[in-house]
């Protein structure tokens, strides 16, 4: 995806490189961790960070390196503190929507159930931001921060689009594609037969149903299992 210039710009200017401050301090020492818990870091606790990304796309991240995979990660105390407004999200979704031919609706209810709009947010499987991106798929996508609200829902909206032409338009199976990959997908020839997949489903359109109606904001949906 190239880079381009969008009708719009967040309060706080251009967001900075991707912070990925996971980790936990003990006795001086920062074990590397699997990114499945994301704590951040106070100001005082250290000024460089250090990452490796496996092959399997989880991503490690320390303060004391022990393996010459580890990766400098610049660390700004200033990202903690920055936000994204309500307005400047909304333009996004529209913005981001209308270029990649999406209902905003549909991209907002997708938003909603991968992190319920919370932009620091880190999965269980190391899957990142606003729209759940994993690394390698960021990086395919060209979303140089995942934690950037604006570019990570450029590059959500994005693969979402690209899902919906695999699919031949068909929503379901896109949002399918989007939770359980589309090879699945492409195995079954329909939802797969994976219980979060299938609620995963169901979640996003009730959203998405909620969403276009004008309605608001939908309360949260548990999962029934």
């Amino acid at each position: 995806m190239k880079n381009t210039t969008t009708p719009f710009r967040t309060s706080k200017g251009l967001y900075r490189k991707s912070k990925r401050l996971c980790g936990t301090l003990e006795q001086g020492l920062c074990a590397a961790m699997v990114v499945g818990v994301m704590v951040f870091l106070p100001p005082t606790a250290t000024s460089e960070l250090y990452q490796y990304v496996e092959k399997d796309g989880t991503v490690s991240v320390t303060n004391v390196p022990t393996d010459q995979r580890y990766q400098s990660v610049p660390y700004d105390p200033t990202y903690l503190n920055s936000r994204v407004s309500k307005k400047e999200l909304d333009q996004a979704i529209a913005w981001y929507a209308k270029r990649h031919r999406l209902h905003p609706a549909l991209l907002r209810a997708v938003i909603k159930a991968e992190s319920d709009f919370v932009p620091t947010a880190v999965s269980r499987r190391g899957a990142l931001g606003l729209m759940q991106l994993m690394p390698r798929t960021a990086a395919s996508l060209r979303v140089r921060d995942p934690f950037n609200p604006i570019d990570n829902i450029g590059g959500g909206a994005k693969h979402l689009r690209y899902l919906l032409d695999r699919f031949n338009g068909n929503v379901p199976l896109a949002l399918a594609a989007y939770n359980a990959g589309e090879y699945r997908v492409k195995q079954y020839q329909q939802i797969p037969p994976i219980q979060e997949t299938r609620y995963y489903v169901q979640k996003v359109l009730r959203y998405y149903q909620t969403f276009r109606s004008g309605k608001g904001q939908p309360p949260t949906v548990k999962p029934a299992f």
